[in-house]
């Protein structure tokens, strides 16, 4: 006897959500079928919509969700969206609505831990919750069904609770993630997991905004500089100087010039690729002061990246270039092999600081596609051309049934 099929829609966001949207496809079916219902066979299809990444409204988000859910006539819709959700100043993670058949989820909510695995437990509770309920019976219904089941397979889904939206794990001990079904002034809501701590929200949030940043990703638009960066300071490298300013540095200093120089390549960066988020009346001032302090984290960490990809080439090239003996001759004391450490630290210092300065980031549009500012502008372009080739055929359906009736 043939299964009937339940349809469950994914929508993504462009980028980061698309790219998790693509491997969920294959591995969700079987697991819905373990966690949510084994009488049907589950058919699962992503699309990306840009629509789900430009507004930071969690209604909104829902809202496009069922309409999409209607137009593919799919029984379920869950939306991945980039973007940072809010219920007053608490994180929102994720939303059912139960009646509609519609949830969403927020990735910076689930922090920058091991991401695919936080997404597929997030649906597979959300699908769930929209199946049974939300009500307490209709969880303890469910908590039932998967304790029924006793042949091994997906013990971690088994134990992970029938309220939790993912599993206990390190991180969620000090940002638990609290489960809540809205009073009746929401009617569009039947459960929603948020944060209650402001201080273990921003930073499960911040984690996961320069996650879904993709830092890695920015990497290869810094080859240019290095390039720039390791030829000007080899150059450095033959002159006595910079041997005895890297002895003379004591250790707090060259920390010191470490953060200046790393500091200087990020906020060159900024200015040179026009990155830091001004005032505007259509984004909420914290929510601009979020994106900034996470365009700043990614920066960081691509930059530190750098450095240290850095330090090694001149580690290298330090060995390579200056005999022993003429360090010897040139600097007082007892001298070494960690002489040649503390030489190529004070290179790579040297050279960041110059290489800021003095040139600009090849790849310019993979820099800005790692900013949310820019990422939701790209969206909001995305729809308006959408928008525009929809009217366009619109007016060439009319102007062709117009003709069809002046040639009858």
């Amino acid at each position: 006897m043939n299964k009937s099929t339940i349809k469950i829609g994914l929508i993504t966001a462009p980028g980061y959500p698309n790219e998790l949207g693509e491997k969920l496809n294959k591995q969700l079916p079987e697991l819905l079928s373990y966690y949510v219902e084994d009488r049907f066979d589950w058919d699962v299809e992503y699309i990306v919509d840009p629509l789900t990444g430009v507004t930071e409204e969690s209604n909104e988000v829902l809202s496009a969700t069922m309409d999409k859910k209607s137009e593919k006539k799919w029984d379920f819709a869950v939306c991945l969206t980039d973007l940072p959700l809010f219920k007053g100043k608490r994180p929102i993670i994720a939303e059912a609505y139960e009646e509609g058949n519609v949830a969403l989820i927020s990735l910076p909510g689930l922090g920058s831990t091991p991401m695919l695995k936080r997404v597929r437990e997030s649906i597979l509770q959300l699908v769930n919750e929209m199946y049974f309920g939300s009500s307490e019976k209709d969880r303890e219904h469910a908590k039932n069904r998967i304790q029924s089941k006793d042949d091994g397979k997906y013990d971690e889904l088994k134990n992970k609770g029938y309220k939790r939206l993912i599993g206990k794990r390190v991180f969620e001990v000090f940002s638990p993630i609290q489960r809540e079904t809205p009073d009746g002034d929401e009617t569009n809501i039947d459960v929603r997991f948020t944060v209650r701590s402001q201080v273990s929200g921003a930073l499960r949030l911040l984690t996961g905004m320069v996650r879904a940043n993709r830092p890695w990703a920015m990497f290869p638009a810094f080859m240019k500089v290095i390039i720039f960066a390791f030829t000007t300071g080899t150059y450095a490298l033959v002159f006595p100087t910079l041997w005895m300013l890297s002895d003379s540095y004591g250790i707090w200093r060259m920390f010191m010039l470490s953060i200046v120089s790393i500091f200087a390549m990020v906020w060159w960066i900024i200015l040179a690729h026009n990155l830091w988020e001004k005032p505007n009346e259509k984004r909420a001032d914290y929510l601009r002061k979020l994106y900034n302090i996470a365009t700043v984290l990614t920066l960081f960490l691509t930059v530190t990246l750098y450095y240290f990809l850095l330090f090694l080439l001149f580690s290298v090239a330090v060995i390579a270039i200056i005999p022993m003996g003429m360090l010897e001759s040139q600097l007082s004391g007892d001298v070494g092999y960690v002489n040649y450490f503390y030489i190529a630290w004070t290179a790579t210092s040297v050279s960041t600081i110059i290489g800021a300065l003095g040139s600009a980031l090849e790849k310019e549009e993979v820099v800005l596609s790692s900013t949310y500012g820019h990422r939701q502008q790209q969206r909001y372009k995305q729809i308006k051309e959408a928008e525009k080739e929809k009217e366009k055929k619109q007016e060439e359906e009319e102007e062709g049934t117009t003709m069809l009736k002046k040639a009858k």
